[in-house]
């Protein structure tokens, strides 16, 4: 990867694209592999444009992978769009050569530690929480009656600056002031509860799933509550069951059985057609749920090794810097973690879509070569056969900031999962079992996959973002990283670390990389919360598969 003066950005010797670091006017001068051209036309900031003039049908290569085809003549130096190019990637098939890994030095890590809690199955979480959820949406309003009983009890509702702002404007209107005078307050008041000191909160989630869909989608439902139950962070669980829908407890229970055999965290069952009637059983939940709390404020955190970190790698509101900021510098502590023995888990299936093969060819075994290519084709054909594609999968926001085509967008998100061995493949809603870097499959939809991935084990996830997302997770911190500084600054409330120092030349995707493995330690350590975290975003949205792209 190298850069001209910080003004444009060469990724591969093998591409003929190049990228616009900045603004490049009108009749730029631009040096390049012994070509000297001026620009045509304006090429913003992220966007690409070409280092030759290309007749129509030509490839269109970018991280040296094929990226996009020409749909009519490019002159020279002329910036790349969907009026002048389309979707193009390679096919890729099961390849038996061997991989070999570059191991990053790891000497300034090995005896690093995160301060955790250490559950009987030998995994360490991030945090101490106590769940409550539905296994259907009829569910909802008792889960909702559950928190609105307890927060405030509990002492872990506070209002925020933007409830303070409501009641103030409300107070101003009733007693005839001049509303123009109230401000909105700063920050937000966010405090562990006095009387469990060493939980972090209490989640409680809801969801439109259950029954009425196909039983395959509430299965998958079970599969995914199962792992939440099992993930490190959470200490106990209360469940709240009607008795007639799809998703039934049982089903939850054989998943959980299979994820962690010596399950021996507290799990309080509550089917409302088994009680004689709401108000008892909501009783016995408040009660029994406190009893729970109780049990699980006794845990503390000590120290842990990194290798009992698994991290999952997301990316959101992409940006044309994301590919070579943000992205590479997770996947650079990707690699340093797995080094160390830890676990990385990479989502977002539809966003490797051009970059197929050299996955496969990461591969540990032909085994689980096979299973990627299986399942990555099974996707895009329940895709196509809704009338959509992998090429529909950049938002407006992707293209307009310089993701063209899909393939691009693909090429830059792959990145996050740095350059490892691929040790497994796992279907949605699967569960990682082995150190290393596991791909998971799921949707491209933010909160979807990051869903997927707290259900999957991930005890942290890393999320890259470029345009800003406010994006967050119940149970799994999500540390927000910035493509560019601006971002960083403009959405500050979510941003959670800047690497818009690669993009000004100041700083190398490894050195961003190593520091923001620093910060891992910090916030799996919860001496720091995620600003996802502060402004109470706790987005969960469980895969309809097929239904979301």
């Amino acid at each position: 990867m190298s850069s001209e003066q910080n003004h444009f950005l060469r990724i591969s010797p093998d591409d003929n694209l190049l990228v616009a670091l900045q603004d490049l006017p009108k009749d730029t001068r631009i040096e390049s592999n012994g070509r000297s051209f001026t620009l045509p036309n304006l090429v913003p900031a992220k966007h690409k444009f070409t280092e030759t003039s290309l007749s129509s049908g030509s490839k269109l290569k970018l991280y040296g992978v094929l990226v996009g085809e020409t749909t009519q003549e490019i002159e020279q130096g002329e910036r790349i769009t969907t009026q002048n190019a389309v979707h193009r990637s390679e096919s890729y098939r099961m390849n038996e050569g061997n991989f070999s890994w570059k191991i990053p030095q790891t000497e300034s890590w090995k005896n690093k530690t995160f301060e955790g809690y250490h559950r009987s199955d030998g995994s360490v979480g991030t945090a101490n929480f106590w769940l409550v959820v539905p296994m259907v949406f009829c569910e909802n309003g008792n889960v909702e009656t559950l928190k609105s009983s307890m927060l405030r009890a509990l002492g872990l509702s506070k209002r925020n600056q933007y409830e303070i702002f409501s009641q103030s404007l409300a107070d101003a209107y009733s007693r005839g002031h001049n509303p123009d005078a109230v401000s909105l307050p700063e920050g937000t008041n966010h405090e562990p509860s006095p009387i469990f000191p060493n939980i972090d909160g209490i989640k409680f989630l809801t969801h439109g799933l259950g029954c009425g869909e196909t039983r395959g989608i509430s299965e998958e439902l079970c599969a995914l509550l199962a792992g939440y139950a099992c993930n490190p962070n959470v200490s106990g669980i209360t469940v709240f069951s009607l008795g007639c829908q799809h998703a039934q407890v049982s089903i939850m229970e054989e998943e959980i059985a299979k994820r962690c055999p010596v399950f021996d965290k507290p799990l309080l069952i509550f089917e409302q057609q088994k009680y004689p009637s709401e108000r008892e059983m909501m009783e016995q939940a408040i009660r029994q749920t406190y009893a729970g709390l109780a049990r699980i404020n006794q845990f503390k955190r000590s120290p842990a090794p990194l290798s009992r970190l698994c991290l999952g790698m997301e990316c959101g509101a992409s940006d044309g810097f994301s590919g070579i900021s943000a992205n590479p510098a997770m996947g650079h502590a990707a690699d340093l973690l797995t080094a160390l023995g830890g676990r990385v888990i990479l989502s977002e299936f539809p966003e490797l879509c051009g970059v197929e093969q050299n996955i496969v060819n990461r591969c540990a075994t032909p085994e689980i070569g096979t299973r990627f290519i299986e399942i990555m084709k099974n996707y895009e054909l329940r895709v196509r056969e809704a009338g959509s594609g992998f090429h529909m999968n950049p938002s407006p926001g992707n293209v307009k900031d310089g993701l063209t085509t899909d393939a691009i967008k693909s090429a830059g998100a792959a990145r996050k999962g740095g350059t490892s061995t691929v040790v497994d493949v796992l279907d949605f809603p699967g569960w990682v079992t082995k150190d290393g870097l596991s791909l998971l499959c799921t949707a491209g939809n933010d909160v979807e996959s990051t869903t997927a991935l707290a259900g999957a084990g991930a005890n942290l996830i890393l999320f890259s973002t470029g345009l800003g997302t406010p994006t967050g997770n119940p149970i799994a911190p999500v540390i927000k990283i910035s493509s560019n500084s601006k971002t960083a600054e403009s959405f500050k409330e979510y941003i959670d670390f800047d690497a818009g120092a690669v993009i000004s030349g100041e700083e190398t995707v490894e050195s961003i990389g190593d520091k923001l493995l620093s910060d891992v330690i910090k916030y799996a350590s919860g001496t720091r919360k995620t600003k996802a975290t502060l402004q109470g975003r706790d987005d969960f949205l469980p895969w309809k598969r097929g239904m979301s792209l």
